[in-house]
């Protein structure tokens, strides 16, 4: 039988309208498995978690049939409580389905510390810049008998004096002894 004839035989006629047949109706039956599996068409809106404790947005996110996905924060931020919500994704009031993870960025128990610098017989103008890019506050300026002119010649907080390598939270308050440019 030449190919021709093949082509235009009732039999292959017959095999080409069952395979389209069978192509139809699977894809009817898994695109109605799809839209049930998926739950197509139904959402859940993400709350507002901002400022909450974590139990409260755990509570908040199993009544929306969420999932709390904890992130960790080293970003103090003094306008909200300790370990409070304080950025949460997917934003709220977004649409997502069921049992999608948010996640929450905590608020830390407070800034992170960090280690003071070596200052000592440094400029002021070289401590200032260097203190301030660790995002430590500077204090009282206080002016001591010493032939360098606002030389560092020590470093204190709350009144206690300070050495390098201590440990202090971010944006502590540093006050610094400096030289007056007067002989002692």
């Amino acid at each position: 039988m030449s190919l021709i004839k093949f082509l235009t035989s009732k039999d292959f006629l017959k095999q080409i309208i069952l395979a389209i047949i069978a192509v139809v109706v699977i894809s009817f039956i898994m695109l109605q498995w799809l839209k049930a599996s998926t739950n197509h068409g139904e959402f859940e809106t993400v709350p507002d978690l901002t400022g909450k404790s974590i139990s409260v947005a755990e509570l908040e996110l199993k009544d929306n049939n969420l999932v709390m996905q904890i992130q960790d924060s080293a970003n103090f931020n003094p306008d909200y409580p300790k370990f409070s919500v304080i950025d949460q994704d997917p934003k709220s009031g977004t649409k997502v389905k069921e049992n999608r993870k948010i996640y929450l960025t905590l608020n830390p128990s407070g800034y992170r510390k960090i280690l003071v610098p070596n200052l000592e017989d440094k400029t002021f103008r070289l401590a200032k810049s260097t203190l301030e890019a660790l995002e430590f506050n500077i204090g009282k300026l206080t002016y001591k008998d010493n032939i360098g002119k606002d030389i560092v010649l020590g470093l204190s907080h709350k009144g206690q004096p300070i050495k390098p390598g201590d440990k202090l939270p971010k944006t502590s308050v540093i006050d610094l002894v400096l030289g007056n440019g007067n002989r002692p």
